[in-house]
């Protein structure tokens, strides 16, 4: 309920106390309660709703609440915090907002909760790799169940910029590649982060992140200039976030880069253009952390008012600790009235943020502490870590089924840091995750060895410096071993935020390591460790198996050991391409033909390298099985409601097991150039040895459509291919299609889900 407004303004102070003259739009949805609120409300008790201060930094939290920072929660200068947690401390600060301040405006709570809050599950990149929504909205819903009971309303989470230059460091926290299979973890993660009711104690305000191209930054470095065509930003880069909308994304978040000099903090017509107007998104718009402030140094504002001005301007609400819209907004509001319903607007969004996870009529919910004991890291949540880690795993190479490691295998000489490093399988962005919550891989190897299996293990060399060593020890280790287990790769200090890298090699130390096991002539089987694509040329020909691993969370070692040792088949997916080399990248397997393609017969003159294949080195959509899977022919057929295919798929192996079956569209002739291939559904489908299903793809013509401007998309009459298959370079079976009639569609086709059932 909201408070009675019982101060008093003294003359003196009658500019800061007096409620603003509100210029709210006629057609304003607000609510009642929020329409009250704004009318009661002063010019700076408003711009204190739009900041967003931290409680501390994200390994010291809380740290910041000192009495001072309560004292602004009284005067209403605050209206989230972000890097806070614990439900009993959260109570507290709570309550000083809700009774000790003018109007009793509750605070929102935030923190990034990317992929588990104090149950880690694999990184994000890991969690696409599992091609199935279901493990992707469970995940999210532990994620809240526990964050929310600690206190927490808001997550910044799912990050779903579409990345497809490995170098850039936050790779690891999206879903890959492609538009069509990260709009789907956009919805599903949503979903989970916010159930079906957001005012449920056991919800939080999902934010699709982040709003723009971040993910295409020049030469891979994070924060930097996104330079590519209105075409590839509407067709490639933006479909999650139009999928993150109808999905119900309680909030976005505005990038750090530009797009084409058009810094997206401050892009007008990216956010109220066509986030807010062409996708009626109604949610609440966040910056990135300083981003506003640094619209100084994007050279668009000169002053930090300007930078503000242009902000609010374009459709930000809040900002994130900058402190721009609360210390400096004011002067610019003074000098432009006008920017007054762009504040009521900003104010409002906020406040209708709160009042949909019920924050006014139940602010202390979140705030209590048993449920806090009982959720964390709870028998449950671990299970289904150690499931979807186990799920994750991608097997790149398997000659003469080297894994999985069965009875009698003998000595096995597990080698690498690595298979010790707990904080590494927490990943980037580990919310309350702690390494002595991790089972690393070498304990699973070793708890979960079957009878016959001796587990040695050796250091050897860590990735995070240059010291060799341990090489030594490690090498005699193999020598006297029957096989080895090499664990090599990257640790979590080498991917995320602010950790690109010019060299998608391993690092030295890993490369030194894997030469000398290598040449012991040792069977060995790799398991890789990253956060990245890697390029890895040296493992792909001299490994005997690769099992990439990514980070898997707490649940690595047991995960890491029911693949190892056969108790399940893997059946992870690649959602990016692995490189040959550095210099191969970006690379997509959906890129345009060109006038020359790349083909053999053309030589020279085609589009190729002169000194390595065109293809990458494991592409899109690869993964192997302990078992083998048979496709029978692709039937297809269109009428007015669209396209559907169906194909039978049959395990002829010995393995019960999942299969991935991937589907890819391609319109041979259009207007304009068209991507060789564009993956348009898939289905996970577990098949006992024997057992044959068949799988059903229902599109809708605007699946087909092509863009032509902002709003508007062809569907053009003609044929259009379709193939199916076990990845993108991987193709069993293959059909076409005729359309008869043109048409439109104002959605982009990406995001639209394709219907599949199986029987």
């Amino acid at each position: 309920m909201l408070k009675p407004v019982t101060v008093m303004c003294m003359a003196v102070a009658l500019a800061a106390c007096a409620p603003a003259e509100s210029r709210l739009p006629d057609n304003n949805a607000f609510s009642p309660r929020v329409t009250e609120l704004l009318a009661s409300m002063t010019v700076d008790e408003k711009l204190g709703q739009l900041h967003q201060a931290a409680g501390g930094r994200s390994r010291n939290l809380n740290s910041r609440l000192t009495d001072d920072e309560l004292d602004r929660v009284r005067r209403g200068e605050v209206g989230s915090y972000l890097h806070v947690a614990g439900a009993e401390p959260l109570a507290a600060l709570q309550r000083v907002a809700v009774e000790e301040s003018r109007l009793g405006i509750p605070l929102l709570f935030a923190m990034d909760v990317v992929h588990g809050y104090r149950t880690i599950f694999p990184v994000p990149i890991a969690m696409a790799s599992t091609w199935d929504e279901a493990d992707w909205e469970a995940a999210a819903r532990v994620s809240a169940e526990e964050a929310s009971a600690s206190g927490l309303h808001w997550t910044f989470a799912p990050m779903i910029d579409i990345a497809r230059d490995p170098r850039w460091g936050r790779i690891v926290e999206g879903g890959g590649a492609d538009p069509y299979l990260g709009a789907r973890m956009a919805e599903a993660q949503i979903a989970g982060y916010q159930g079906g009711d957001l005012s449920q104690a056991d919800t939080i305000l999902a934010t699709a992140k982040h709003f723009g191209a971040y993910g295409v930054p020049t030469g891979g470095r994070d924060y930097g200039t996104a330079d590519l065509s209105e075409r590839s930003l509407y067709e490639i880069y933006l479909p999650p976030f139009y999928a993150a909308s109808r999905a119900g994304s309680g909030s976005m978040m505005t990038a750090f880069n530009d797009i084409a000099g058009v810094p997206s903090t401050a892009n007008e017509t990216l956010i109220d253009g066509t986030l807010r107007g062409r996708w009626d998104f109604d949610g609440l718009i966040v910056s990135d952390w300083n981003a506003i402030a640094e619209l100084i140094n994007h050279g668009v504002a000169e002053t930090r008012a300007d930078a503000g001005a242009l902000a609010l301007r374009a459709g930000v609400d809040m900002d994130m600790t900058s402190a721009v819209f609360v210390n400096d907004l004011r002067q610019a509001i003074e000098a432009e009235p006008a920017l007054l319903a762009d504040l009521d607007l900003a104010v409002g969004r906020v406040l209708t943020a709160k009042e949909r996870l019920g924050l006014f009529d139940n602010p202390m919910v979140y705030h209590q502490t048993a449920r806090e004991t009982a959720e964390l890291l709870s028998p449950d949540h671990r299970a289904l870590a150690r499931d979807v880690a186990g799920r994750s795993m991608v097997l790149l190479k398997n000659d003469d089924n080297a894994l999985p490691l069965t009875a009698g295998a003998g000595r096995v000489a597990v080698i690498g840091a690595l298979a010790t490093d707990a904080w590494t399988q927490l990943g980037s962005w580990r919310a309350q995750g702690r390494p002595d919550d991790v089972v690393t891989l070498l304990d699973g190897l070793q708890t979960r060895a079957p009878e016959g299996v001796e587990i040695l293990h050796a250091a050897g060399a860590h990735p995070g410096n240059d010291d060799l060593t341990g090489i030594a020890e490690a090498v005699a280790l193999a020598e006297s071993a029957d096989r080895v287990v090499l664990v090599v790769g990257e640790d979590y200090d080498l991917s995320g935020e602010a950790r690109s890298r010019s060299d998608l090699f391993m690092p030295a130390s890993q490369r030194a390591l894997a030469d000398a096991i290598f040449n012991t002539g040792k069977p060995v089987i790799v398991v890789l460790v990253t956060g990245r694509p890697l390029a890895i040329p040296n493992l792909a020909e001299r490994a005997d198996a690769i099992l990439n691993t990514w980070m898997l969370g707490v649940e690595a070692g047991p995960a890491l050991a029911d693949i190892v040792y056969g108790d399940v088949s893997p059946s992870g997916r690649l959602p990016v391409s692995f490189p040959r080399a550095t210099g191969a990248v970006p690379y997509t397997y959906s890129e345009f033909p060109s006038g020359r393609p790349a083909d053999p017969d053309l030589g020279r003159d085609s589009n190729r390298y002169h000194d390595q294949p065109i293809t990458p080195q494991f592409p899109f959509g690869h993964g192997l099985s302990y078992s083998a899977f048979s496709y029978g022919e692709l039937s297809a057929t269109s009428d007015e409601s669209g396209y559907h295919l169906s194909v039978d798929v049959t395990n002829t192996g010995e393995y019960e097991a999942d299969e991935v079956v991937q589907l890819y569209m391609r319109d041979p002739v259009s207007f304009v150039a068209r991507p060789q291939l564009e993956l348009r559904g898939y289905r996970r489908i577990s098949l006992s040895p024997g057992e044959r299903l068949t799988v059903h793809f229902h599109l809708t013509a605007a699946q087909s459509a092509v863009f032509e401007r902002p709003g508007a998309w062809r569907i053009e009459a003609g044929e259009l291919q379709f193939h199916v298959g076990a990845s993108s370079a991987d193709l069993r079976a293959s059909a076409s299609v005729n359309v008869d009639a043109s048409g439109t569609s104002d959605v982009p086709a990406s995001a639209i889900e394709t219907r599949t059932e199986v029987e």
